[in-house]
């Protein structure tokens, strides 16, 4: 979508996506190797009583389905910034995962416009997991 086609308002669905004990650990191996992420047994006996994703593994996956949706097409030219990130319940292996992207913010430009999106993804229980505000130029 171009600049001037966003509306503030505007809500957007993704698909869903299943977050995998294998892509939890593979994930936290490589950018948050903590015991929560990685091993089985220190998890259980701790606050969540077991393995679950990183948060930033969780805000990955939500910018990813975001993406996908294709929503800004060829009009994306960069992301400009992401603000007030909140990784609000755990993500557990075999959780399902989706985002609702709500434009919030519409700043307009010479060529391009600055458009703002809080993406809320949700488990398959309905429950909010994360929310963040993503913000990136897009061309007219």
């Amino acid at each position: 979508m171009k600049f001037n086609e966003f509306a503030l308002g505007q809500v957007f669905r993704t698909k869903s996506a299943a977050v995998t004990l294998e892509s939890i650990t593979e994930f936290a191996s490589v950018y948050d190797p903590q015991y929560m992420h990685l091993d089985a047994e220190k998890a259980a006996a701790g606050r969540f009583g077991g393995i679950i994703a990183s948060g930033i593994q969780t805000m990955a996956l939500s910018f990813k389905l975001w993406v996908e949706t294709g929503v800004y097409g060829e009009e994306v030219v960069a992301g400009t910034a992401m603000n007030d990130i909140r990784f609000i319940k755990p993500v557990y292996p075999n959780d399902e995962l989706r985002v609702e992207a709500e434009v919030v913010g519409l700043d307009e430009r010479k060529r391009s416009g600055i458009v703002t999106v809080l993406l809320n993804t949700f488990n398959h229980k309905g429950q909010k997991v994360f929310s963040g505000e993503l913000s990136a130029l897009v061309g007219k």
